[in-house]
């Protein structure tokens, strides 16, 4: 892909990637979450078996395959599983956000001893900013709210952390050799498997079919786990891990915006001044990045 094209595909993604919550608000009023994930990973395994079909995709080896697996299992699986669960226990989606928002400092740090990743000062205060405006847009949400977090909801929110965080890692050094469909689809399959296992385990799978859940699934399929993923994929194919986790501070922004657009939710001097500090933690940390190349 040329560099002009690649420059457009981390806003795309961040795009993408910030409606998530935003599908998920509209779905899960009318059903249960691993469910929700289960239901979700069938229809995306469809999806992805007709996109094989239309540009005959090469299937990986086993040795390849089974990388496939694992990065499933922890960037889908256990970010997503993680993410829900957390919320289903009543921790707030931005105090969610927020944990999960230590993704790109724990994926620089972890990178720096598992990679050998070398980050200059310049990167780690852009990552640090970046974190820091990242608390401000959703800390100025819950101002005037009170919550109290169980030690269940802490532990699945820490573990979606960990998963997206060591799952980016272990795909730049483990699974880069698949091609981008089929791997996506082994990832998938994987994914299904444990979401079937918790909610065949766990829940009740009652589903109450109202449109707005159709249309959260369809969106969660086609914007989500197809195209933000394959963009995903290919910026962890063609950047550092560092740089690319830099991106995910610009989603709780862009998820602010989209929730005061759609949902009338308050945008307030607060929300718009994290925004400028994350845009700016983030161009730091791309500009120490392109120094280093």
């Amino acid at each position: 892909m040329t560099k002009s094209w690649m420059s457009v595909v981390p806003f795309a993604f961040v795009l993408l990637w910030s409606t998530g919550f935003i599908g998920a608000r509209f779905g899960l009023p009318y059903i249960e979450p691993f469910n929700y994930l289960f239901i979700r990973m069938l229809l995306t395994l469809g999806a992805f078996f007709i996109l094989i079909q239309i540009f005959r995709a090469k299937w990986p080896s086993w040795d390849v395959a089974k990388h496939q697996l694992v990065t499933g299992s922890l960037i889908h699986a256990g970010y997503l599983g993680g993410v829900f669960a957390a919320i289903k226990m009543d921790m707030p989606a931005g105090v969610t956000a927020i944990v999960v928002g230590l993704q790109p400092l724990l994926t620089a740090f972890l990178s720096k001893y598992w990679l050998g990743a070398r980050l200059n000062r310049l990167a780690w205060f852009g990552l640090w900013l970046g974190l820091l405006g990242v608390v401000i847009v959703l800390g100025s949400g819950l101002v005037d709210h009170n919550f109290t977090l169980n030690a269940g909801a802490v532990v699945a929110a820490i573990v979606a952390l960990f998963a997206i965080s060591i799952g980016t890692l272990y795909q730049k050094r483990f699974g880069t050799g698949a091609d981008l469909l089929t791997g996506s689809f082994i990832q998938y399959v994987a994914t299904a498997v444990w979401m079937g296992v918790l909610t065949f385990t766990f829940e009740t799978r009652e589903v109450v079919w109202d449109p707005e859940l159709i249309g959260g699934l369809i969106w969660l399929v086609f914007g989500l786990s197809v195209s933000a993923i394959l963009l995903l994929l290919l910026m962890i194919r063609e950047g550092e891990s560092a740089k690319v986790a830099s991106y995910f501070y610009l989603v709780p922004p862009a998820t602010a915006l989209e929730a005061w657009y759609l949902f009338d939710e308050r945008l307030s001097a607060l929300t718009l001044l994290g925004v400028v500090v994350t845009v700016l933690g983030v161009y730091l940390t791309q500009k120490a990045s392109t120094k280093q190349a």
